[in-house]
């Protein structure tokens, strides 16, 4: 902070923006992964949720299960401050439902609230296909993907002008959910007859959200969901990159959620060596951030293929939280 003030004041005020940029994309992916939209019913929703959540807690509960041991490892042999309390059985039960924050519970590692709102937002969107699918079914006339969007704008709306300015909802999806919403509608946008419509729709949505209260973080979500809604086709192919960018993008893509659960216990290591060896050196705490990103994505390509590339059902989801919970009783043990 000292040598850098005006690079790092700007990441610690506004780096968090790339969240809706996440935010957006999720929506746009899930939009696209519910095209054509098909009449869903409940057991058929309840088995995607299902599986939506061990998609994000098997790997959670994998790099969970490291941090807290690392965490309890640093916290008894250095003189490391920032570190998340030792958990509890309640502490554990509320991480592994994705429950922490909303029972105002410390999180054991950097963005899981991240991981809990992506799976709020998930069950969200599916329970507004539910009911489009049971209106289009009492009212045949209707057409589902018209049902579909007008459910999308109209809790986007709600979303942007009254939830995302209470602050205290920041632990509920409906806080986020603007900004979902945004990428809900820009791949509707995209995929249906009227993409030129649906395009100024969110033109207008913008400019009225803005109007009522400038925000940042909304102007950003706003941006990349225009963006999403127009870009050419080829952008989206990977058409105009070489084999070898495209590939690399890929795979990267592939790791990235591995990658975003296993960088904070990495960020440990490496920050406890240097805060050991050279706690005022310039260099080596700025080539320490960069072995951090290295190790990451090394370790995050790991975690990939012990965990995502595994089978997602209920007989891995119980190995990793036994094993969470394994991890749980010994740092409770060694406080």
């Amino acid at each position: 902070m000292l040598a850098w003030p005006t690079l790092i004041g700007w990441f610690y005020d506004h780096g968090r923006l790339a969240v809706q940029v996440f935010l957006v994309c999720s929506g746009f992916l899930m939009a696209a992964a519910l095209t054509p939209p098909q009449l869903l019913g409940w057991s058929q929703a309840i088995k995607m949720a299902g599986w939506r959540y061990m998609r994000l807690v098997i790997p959670l509960l994998a790099a969970l299960s490291l941090t807290v041991l690392l965490s309890e490892y640093l916290r008894t042999n250095h003189a490391f401050s920032h570190l998340s309390a030792t958990p509890d059985w309640p502490s554990a039960l509320a991480h592994l439902l994705l429950l922490q924050h909303v029972l105002d519970i410390e999180a054991l590692s950097a963005g899981i609230w991240y991981v809990a709102i992506d799976f709020q937002l998930y069950c969200i969107a599916l329970l507004t296909m539910l009911g489009a699918s049971k209106m289009v079914l009492r009212y045949p006339g209707l057409k589902l993907d018209n049902v579909r969007w007008q459910l999308w704008l109209g809790l986007s709306l709600v979303s942007l002008i009254v939830w995302n300015l209470n602050d205290d909802l920041d632990d509920y999806g409906v806080y986020f959910l603007g900004s979902y919403g945004m990428g809900l509608l820009a791949c509707s946008a995209r995929q249906s007859r009227m993409v030129l419509k649906g395009w100024w729709v969110l033109v207008a949505l913008g400019l009225l959200v803005l109007w009522v209260d400038p925000r940042w973080r909304i102007a950003a979500a706003w941006g990349c969901a225009l963006l999403l809604a127009a870009a050419p086709q080829p952008w989206f192919s990977g058409e105009r990159v070489t084999l070898r960018m495209r590939l690399a993008v890929q795979w990267l893509s592939r790791v990235s959620y591995s990658v975003f659960l296993i960088h904070y216990p990495v960020s440990l290591v490496v920050s406890a060596v240097v805060t050991a060896y050279w706690p005022e050196a310039l260099t080596a705490n700025a080539m320490g951030m960069a072995v951090s990103v290295l190790m990451s994505v090394w370790a995050g390509h790991g975690l990939n293929r012990l965990t995502e590339r595994q089978p997602q059902n209920f007989r891995h989801l119980f190995v990793w939280s036994l094993i969470f919970m394994a991890s749980v009783a010994l740092a409770m043990r060694g406080s």
